[in-house]
């Protein structure tokens, strides 16, 4: 495998790409930076003398904190999502893949410009009707594929991802220095890292993530993975895709209109806005679970919330968990 990232030269780069058809006849390579921060991976924007595209490289660990390990195929699992969604609805919502390099674990995409993702809804406190409508109908067109023949199990980052979500956020030593992220918010997790209750929803719905389910999901649909320009909305970052089960994607996506809303009727919304089939309970013990993990886990939001506002939204998620 050959690594590249923002400090690789550019003739270097050149030579890396030019061999595996990455490039135009005649084009040369002018500039590379950095589109954005990415947690998983290495994402950089290349500009020559005939376009932009990106290129997205993944690494044996979690690039934002390297002392994790990570499956190198991950970026496997992307390339393949984007391939089984390609239908009508979906297409117009996706970069477009323009090529892949199995051998060094690298796609190359459609540069959609200058894109922000819908991190700056959690500081906004707002989503906007018509964004979430759109973003609900994405989820609905991704669960529609269905089963897709042969798609990878992902296993590995399966099991990471559980860890994160299900497991280390609920225990009472788990290294994790809350107190670092805010002041009181280590005592404010202990009496839910003591509740047998929530634990054993916790456990039951961890199995059920590391099981097979009966559509393909997206598996990190929150607003990370959300990337608007002007009125135009892509979904990205499909690495922890797999075939699963449905209410997990609406259970984050809900749990993270409520952590920057702060309105508990965001699991209603969502539920009438969907359309197909799904668990309301199972919807809403995701969400609360998510909720959960975002405030008294590893993996933080750029969340500015008080002490208080946070007791307020673990009490709401607790009930979310027990419903």
């Amino acid at each position: 495998m050959i690594s590249i990232d923002t400090h690789t030269p550019l003739p270097v780069l050149q030579k890396i790409l030019e061999p595996k058809n990455l490039l135009h006849p005649n084009e040369k390579i002018r500039a590379i930076s950095k589109p954005g921060e990415g947690n998983m991976n290495v994402v950089l924007r290349v500009k020559t003398n005939q376009r932009s595209f990106i290129l997205k490289q993944s690494r044996p660990y979690v690039l934002k904190y390297q002392e994790i390990e990570a499956p190198l195929n991950r970026i496997e699992v992307e390339y393949k999502f984007y391939k089984a969604v390609q239908g009508a609805y979906i297409a117009d919502h996706i970069p477009a893949i323009l090529n892949f390099d199995q051998k060094n674990y690298l796609i190359q995409m459609e540069d959609l410009g200058q894109c922000d993702d819908m991190t700056f809804c959690y500081e906004d406190r707002k989503m906007p009707f018509n964004i979430l409508e759109k973003l609900v109908n994405i989820s609905e067109a991704i669960h529609m594929v269905g089963v897709v023949e042969n798609f990878p199990e992902n296993r590995a980052l399966r099991e990471l991802n559980h860890q994160h979500i299900f497991v280390l956020p609920f225990m009472e030593d788990n290294g994790f220095q809350l107190d670092d992220i805010q002041e009181g918010l280590q005592e404010l997790s202990l009496p839910y890292k003591k509740d047998n209750a929530i634990k054993a929803v916790v456990n039951k719905l961890g199995d059920m993530y590391l099981s097979k389910g009966n559509v393909l999901i997206h598996g990190d649909y929150y607003p990370g993975s959300w990337m608007q320009l002007e009125s135009e909305l892509y979904i990205i970052d499909p690495e922890f895709s797999f075939i699963g089960f449905k209410e997990f994607d609406l259970g984050v996506m809900t749990a993270h209109l409520i952590l920057a809303t702060m309105v508990p009727s965001s699991l209603a919304t969502v539920i009438e806005l969907y359309k197909g089939e799904a668990n309301n309970i199972l919807v809403s013990q995701i969400a609360g679970i998510e909720i959960m993990r975002r405030l008294i886990g590893l993996a933080q939001l750029p969340l500015q919330r008080t002490i208080g506002e946070k007791d307020y939204l673990l009490q709401l998620a607790r009930k979310m968990i027990l419903e």
